[in-house]
């Protein structure tokens, strides 16, 4: 073999562009950013490592994930940490209006871990938290 001769592998293709994942950045990002951390809450976008958090955030939206980050279950797609979940926070609903409401949204998605652990698998939170959201926004749409 000569010296000079480079072996060839196969040519590298290009990912499309549909495909890549933008560097969250923008001030609609950084806002988002502060409002969950401020109010201490969980989003599904963080807990679930979605590809795709910078665009929503960017557009000044996220996904709350209600009831703590640590599901009873141990689905085998997902991404939230599984185990013995902390205690409800009966303040999370109150923290979830307000962000609901400094982010001024048209609409908001929630969303929660599986919380086999209590009694009513965590209904009383949901409803205290959309009830939180309802009176904190009553101009959003409700659409159960």
């Amino acid at each position: 073999m000569n010296d000079t001769a480079v072996a060839e592998g196969p040519e590298r293709v290009k990912k499309p562009d549909w495909l890549r994942v933008k560097l969250p950045t923008g001030e609609s990002y950084r806002k988002v950013r502060e409002i969950v951390s401020e109010h201490k809450l969980h989003t599904i976008c963080q807990s679930g490592n979605c590809p795709n958090m910078g665009e929503c955030w960017g557009a000044g939206t996220a996904t709350f994930m209600i009831l703590g980050n640590v599901c009873t279950r141990s689905c085998g797609f997902c991404s939230v940490a599984t185990g013995r979940p902390d205690a409800v926070d009966p303040f999370e609903p109150a923290r979830v209006a307000r962000s609901v409401e400094l982010m001024g949204v048209k609409h908001c998605v929630i969303t929660s871990v599986d919380r086999d652990d209590l009694k009513d698998g965590g209904s009383d939170i949901w409803a205290r938290t959309i009830r939180a959201i309802r009176r904190r926004t009553p101009a959003l749409p409700w659409k159960p």
